[in-house]
């Protein structure tokens, strides 16, 4: 398996699909790298020799921020928020959707399984 910024890459997959298992490259940011690397899309990840692994791994470290860069800028892009507490911080803080998605019903995913709450017993004179 090649090992690419310290992201082992499947070996059957086609190279511009295995490219995408990197956190922050996708389909349109594969293609670009491969292009901008005269690679070829089609050639399997385990066929690409140690010569062409490191010109992805320089090229994207270079060119892009992904992995644990892009990682460690999204968490203080959203702590951000959360020390000037505006709405987006307040919603991340807790826990529930910040855009704009209803939560009466639905939201699930952020809130977590349901929480059932006890209807109040009638009082009898």
């Amino acid at each position: 398996m090649p090992r690419i910024l310290g992201v082992d890459i499947p070996n059957d997959k086609r190279l511009d699909v295995a490219l995408t298992y990197l956190y922050g490259v996708g389909p349109a940011t594969a293609a670009k790298v491969i292009q901008e690397l005269s690679l070829r899309a089609d050639v399997r990840a385990k066929d690409l020799s140690d010569e062409e692994v490191a010109r992805i791994a320089g090229h994207l470290e270079s060119a892009y921020v992904v992995e644990g860069a892009l990682r460690r800028q999204v968490l203080s892009n959203i702590n951000r928020l959360k020390e000037i507490a505006c709405y987006r911080g307040l919603r991340h803080r807790r826990g529930l959707p910040v855009r704009g998605q209803r939560t009466r019903c639905n939201a699930r995913s952020r809130k977590g399984p349901k929480k059932t709450v006890a209807n109040k017993k009638i009082l009898r004179k």
